[in-house]
């Protein structure tokens, strides 16, 4: 981390951990009524029409022009219509537990692909956090394990697993674009106006005979929270502090979406939180801290 305490860095990090916590939760009632592409597509328009009005607010709305349109397109492909909208898909099927331990790999792809688009070298150090923080996930699901084997969730961990890669070659590419001078929110707006565009499409084209009447307002509601903490907050913390830190640094936080999933599953539907639990959280502090952590 920079040796000056980044306030705003921190704050963002901490929004991403606990908001994507919540949103394994979120994309699981909104599919419940409303078709996934439908769900990612009304998810994104909200979440660009939020962002419209504060660049109109702040007389920030521009044409970008179109070597950078075609940056955010790429942006908005990967981690918005693929990444985002395959996990809306697989989550149709796939416990969230089993949800939760695919997710988790996501540090690993990302270490590894920045290894390989040699944004950071390979260090014992990098790898030991990954491995200490997955080995967590995996100790509070090990019973679950199994699952992954299942004929019947093959289709959603395919989908899931295309989710993950496409969001860590987004990552990726986000990273290497974060040093050049950049209008944080007006990129948001493309990337989340664009996907939504192209979501709508594969809406009417998969989902021709959905009818509005059978949506309920509890997916509509999870919907509406998708988009405005899980899209427009959390997704502007972590273009943030991707732009200050390292890639894996910021993916980490996968790990601690998975505890915060957990415990709201324990707040919400009375899960019960047993000592695997406790150990597995200890193990992930750990792997956070040791990627973090830098000798003075």
């Amino acid at each position: 981390m920079p040796k000056n305490i980044d306030v705003k860095l921190i704050l963002s990090m901490i929004i991403v951990g606990l908001v994507w916590g919540t949103t394994f939760l979120g994309i699981s009632v909104a599919v419940e009524t409303i078709p996934p592409w439908y769900s990612t597509t009304i998810r994104n328009f909200i979440a660009a029409t939020i962002i419209f009005i504060i660049l109109l607010f702040q007389k920030e709305f521009k044409w970008i022009g179109w070597p950078a349109l075609r940056q955010q397109l790429i942006l908005s492909v990967l981690m918005l219509v693929f990444a985002n909208g395959f996990t809306t898909i697989a989550e149709q099927t796939l416990p969230s537990g089993l949800t939760s331990i695919i997710s988790a790999i996501n540090p690993v792809i990302i270490f590894l692909l920045s290894i390989g688009f040699q944004l950071q070298k390979p260090t014992w150090k990098g790898f030991l956090g990954v491995l200490l923080g997955f080995s967590g996930v995996l100790f509070i699901f090990k019973d679950g394990l199994g699952d992954i084997l299942n004929p019947n969730y093959k289709t959603g961990v395919l989908f899931l697993s295309i989710a993950i890669i496409s969001w860590g070659l987004g990552t990726i590419y986000s990273k290497k674009l974060s040093n050049q001078p950049s209008n944080l929110t007006l990129n948001l707006f493309y990337q989340f106006f664009i996907a939504s565009l192209i979501q709508i499409v594969l809406a009417v084209i998969l989902h021709p005979s959905s009818e509005i009447e059978s949506w309920s307002g509890k997916s509509i509601g999870a919907v509406v929270y998708l988009a405005v903490f899980g899209s427009v907050v959390a997704m502007f913390c972590y273009q943030y502090a991707l732009q200050r830190v390292t890639p894996i640094q910021v993916s980490i936080l996968t790990y601690v979406n998975t505890v915060i999933a957990v415990f709201l599953g324990w707040y919400l539907n009375n899960e019960v939180v047993t000592k695997d639990f406790i150990v597995a959280v200890i193990l992930i502090i750990i792997g956070v801290f040791v990627i973090n952590y830098k000798k003075k």
